[in-house]
């Protein structure tokens, strides 16, 4: 049964359009769509976050017990700063997609979105003298994404939140934003430039109601979950559920970079050079002459030999209306923009071609350095 957040009763007045994601009830679409795209593009959309999974890892050597549990080589971050790579299995296979954040010797702070998660830092703890705790519901939070975030945040805050003080892929725990306390980062999955705002359970509707006071009449609105498909997929940013599930290497869904074999233990290191060889498919973009949402997995085939499929697609604003889809295809293909393909879709051919991945702003400058 899917789960309420702290911000539910808010979002109720809004709108009637649910779905389940993660398990936590979320709002499909709150106004419209397109106004909701427009806004985060544009000026701001705040949406609430709180499914994804929490988990703090406190005690001795708390950094380098992470270090052996997650993919990607994170013994050398620094407080503050942050880090997203895989988190996989024994054999070497997705479990979720995640952030580290060390909070100071002996504190890390882990944020995914899959129950095993803390599952498998618990079980990894036993007999040592690491504390794990999960508390998703103890610290629900929101998102606002968009190039007046910061505009609309500042006049709330009581520390300097500019691009030199709070860059991007850092966060800082000493913010109040109209008050209240914060657990702030400076990320996002939009591409665009944003914030998360993780706040305490009896003080969540303060700081909804405070945002909305504040940064509505500048333009910012309420997104739903539909709204964060475009921005995803425009994006390039991967989803569990769709890009990977557990028989899928970080490879296959766009994260080899994050793997580091340059350190030891490197769990799942077998299953992992096993997939970097064998792993043949890697993701993409591909743009469909028709097709939306009914060409989410799509075969994809060149010179009528199929090659891989389309994990979503989505009419794309950024692409005047065109179908834009995320895809796994041979890693040559993968990078090899203007290739001719054809998607099967709904019983017939569609025309389109691998485009570069991702579509929208791919070098990460608006996110980055605004």
């Amino acid at each position: 049964m899917s789960k309420e957040t702290a911000f539910h009763p808010r979002l109720t007045a809004l709108t009637d359009q649910w779905m389940d994601l993660f398990g936590y009830w979320a709002p499909s679409v709150v106004t419209d769509t397109r106004e909701e795209y427009r806004a985060v593009r544009e000026t701001a959309g705040l949406m609430d976050f709180t499914m994804l999974r929490k988990v703090d890892i406190d005690g001795p050597g708390a950094l380098e017990f992470v270090n052996r549990v997650v993919a990607r080589n994170v013994s050398k971050l620094g407080q503050g700063h942050i880090a997203y790579g895989p988190l996989v299995d024994e054999d070497g296979k997705m479990v979720d997609d995640c952030t580290v954040m060390p909070r100071g010797p002996g504190r890390v702070r882990f944020c995914g979105a899959n129950d095993r998660d803390f599952e498998i830092f618990r079980a990894e703890a036993e007999g040592t003298e690491i504390r794990v705790r999960e508390f998703t519901d103890a610290m629900p939070h929101l998102c606002l994404q968009g190039p007046s975030s910061r505009q609309m945040l500042q006049p709330l805050a009581n520390r300097d939140l500019s691009k030199g003080a709070f860059p991007y892929y850092t966060f800082h725990e000493d913010v109040e934003i109209a008050g209240v306390p914060i657990f702030m980062t400076r990320l996002g999955y939009t591409a665009e430039l944003g914030y998360e705002l993780w706040v305490e359970r009896d003080r969540a509707l303060e700081l909804w109601d405070a945002l909305i006071e504040a940064c509505e009449p500048q333009g910012m609105k309420v997104i739903g979950m539909t709204a964060l498909d475009l921005f995803r997929i425009e994006g390039g940013f991967i989803i569990g559920g769709v890009e990977y599930d557990p028989s899928v290497s970080p490879y296959e869904c766009g994260l080899g970079w994050a793997v580091s074999f340059d350190k030891e233990p490197l769990r799942g290191r077998a299953g992992l050079e096993r997939d970097r060889d064998r792993s043949t498919l890697r993701l993409t973009s591909v743009m469909l002459e028709s097709g939306g949402d009914a060409a989410s997995g799509a075969p994809l085939s060149v010179d009528g030999d199929e090659v891989g499929f389309v994990t979503q697609a989505v009419v794309s604003p950024f692409l005047d209306g065109k179908t834009l889809g995320l895809a796994k295809v041979p890693k040559p293909l993968a990078q090899a923009v203007g290739t001719r393909v054809a998607a099967r879709v709904g019983g017939e051919e569609v025309a389109g071609e691998i485009v570069q991945h991702p579509v929208y702003d791919k070098e990460r400058r608006r996110a980055k350095e605004s």
